[in-house]
This record gives C-alpha cells, sequence and structure tokens, in this order.
C-alpha cells in the first residue's frame, strides 16, 4: 500500500498520513547522523504495517543522504535488527 510520508524538517519528524489521522517517527540531526528518538503511531492504524512503511521511508531517506543512524527509538532499533539492509547505516 502507497503512504503519504513526508520529512517536516521544521518539526525533526517524519509524518505518515492515514485517513485523517498521522503517525510520526521524530529525530534530531546533527552534522553526520540522525538519531531516530521516538515512533508514534495511532491506536487506530496499530498492526497494519504503518510503523514498518515509516521506518523504511525514514531510513531510505537517510540512506540518500549519506547519513548515519542512531536508533535511540526502540521501534527503529528493533527494525533495523530485523531488515539487514539497514544496519550498514549504524
Amino acid at each position: 500500500m502507497d503512504y503519504n510520508i513526508v520529512n517536516n524538517e521544521a518539526e525533526n519528524r517524519f509524518e505518515l498520513h492515514v485517513d485523517g489521522l498521522m503517525a510520526i517517527a521524530e529525530y534530531i540531526l546533527t552534522p553526520d547522523k540522525i538519531i531516530f528518538t521516538h515512533t508514534e503511531v495511532p491506536e487506530e492504524l496499530e498492526g497494519k504495517g504503518i510503523g514498518s512503511a515509516l521506518a523504511k521511508y525514514a531510513l531510505e531517506s537517510v540512506k540518500a543522504s549519506g547519513l548515519k543512524v542512531f536508533p535511540m527509538c526502540p521501534f527503529f532499533q528493533a527494525y533495523i535488527e530485523r531488515h539487514k539492509e539497514y544496519q550498514s547505516l549504524l
């Protein structure tokens, strides 16, 4: 499924919009890395792969930028552990 995901740089978060609801992946940006601090998916959207879609989009964006990733957020830690293709970003 295609989702409307944007990097809201003013708010330091990736946002995924579905049915008037918003899931977020918050981050802190430094000159050489992005620190994912918090991921939140509304209860109504849980279990639909929303968090995974958000993480994949965010990590693909980071991969294209050349930054390193520090996954402070437990969801991002677990996602990267399950998806070996993103471990080189650590």
